[in-house]
């Protein structure tokens, strides 16, 4: 049987935090009217297995695929390593209000407490609301013994760097690393296959029924890596037409690519499938010389390893990350 980018039906995550731009900037066909906070594209989370959306395979569950077509559809290291494990899931995240400070642990960390990979994970923001800002890091040298102090008294932030944001703006969050997304932003977010949080601190914020959040502190403790960086944010320069490489790490590589003219893609040399998630505008992906599916912005598809040759033609000008292992 063969194989054709394959589109998801996105998962609606309903939060406390959530907001409407997913369904008005990004398009998202939610019947919901509570608050959806994220969009899960590509999912092999247990219990949110992404299902094909497109094409003959449609209705089939990313699992099936993947056991269905293995190396075909993963690549051979990755399906190697992997097995029937998809190894990445890509959201797209509206914070209406500001997110939890929170912390996710390492792959070491997370097997022996959860037996599950750790969570690193990466940021493009979409749209920026004026003056809005996320937590990164730390903003000067911290210990444990300054950050228990810091978290009893109630001043936490003190220690924690906040940078405000605009459209474009990219981070790196690897495991250990605290971070919380503020208001008024709307991102792609791109990370391993775990949906474990250690919420530090939610601003003393309840449930609909009066209760404050779980908090997980005791946990946190050990995961969180206290070392101060220089500079948090991602720096880098595009060039039209040209794919710009924004991270690149032994969990993913993601690069940034803003095209109004087709760009031919050889994948020959590389042993693994691809993400596109669409920023801005919309374009085609040309593939088996004749066949094509279009993808705009507010979605994102999956291309599987053996196909090596593909073009992808703008209608107009778009914008995409490129996502693979």
């Amino acid at each position: 049987m063969q194989l054709y980018p394959i589109k998801f039906t996105p998962i609606a995550k309903e939060t406390i935090w959530g907001g409407s731009k997913l369904k008005t900037v990004l398009s998202k066909n939610f019947s919901s009217e509570k608050l959806i906070g994220e969009s899960w594209e590509i999912s092999g989370v247990k219990n949110d297995i992404s299902v094909v959306a497109n094409g003959h395979l449609k209705g089939e569950s990313l699992t099936k695929l993947i056991e269905d077509f293995g190396a075909r559809l993963l690549g051979d290291k990755v399906y190697e390593k992997f097995g029937n494990e998809f190894p990445l899931l890509i959201k797209f995240i509206d914070a209406n209000d500001a997110l939890s400070i929170q912390v996710h642990p390492d792959d070491e960390l997370a097997k022996q407490r959860h037996n599950s990979f750790g969570k690193t994970e990466m940021w493009y923001v979409l749209d920026a609301e004026k003056d809005a800002n996320l937590i990164v890091g730390f903003n000067q040298k911290v210990d444990k013994k300054i950050y228990q102090e810091k978290l009893e008294a109630g001043k936490l932030e003190d220690i924690l760097n906040a940078e405000k944001v605009e459209n474009g703006s990219c981070y790196f969050i690897p495991a250990g690393r605290v971070h919380a997304i503020g208001k008024g932003i709307l991102l792609a977010e791109i990370q391993q296959t775990s949906d474990i949080t250690y919420r530090m601190y939610d601003w003393n914020r309840v449930d609909k029924l009066g209760n404050p959040r779980e908090l997980h502190t005791e946990l946190a403790v050990d995961a969180i890596d206290y070392t101060q960086e220089k500079e948090y944010a991602t720096k880098y320069k595009t060039e039209l037409n040209k794919t710009t490489q924004l991270e690149s790490c032994e969990h993913f590589t993601t690069n940034l690519l803003d095209f109004d003219r087709i760009i031919d893609c050889d994948y020959s040399k590389l042993d693994s499938f691809v993400i596109y998630i669409c920023l801005d505008g919309e374009f085609e992906i040309d593939y088996n010389n004749q066949e094509k599916t279009s993808v705009k912005k507010g979605e994102s598809i999956l291309i599987p390893s053996e196909l090596k040759h593909i073009k992808l033609k703008p209608m107009g000008k778009a914008k995409c990350l490129e996502v693979y292992l």
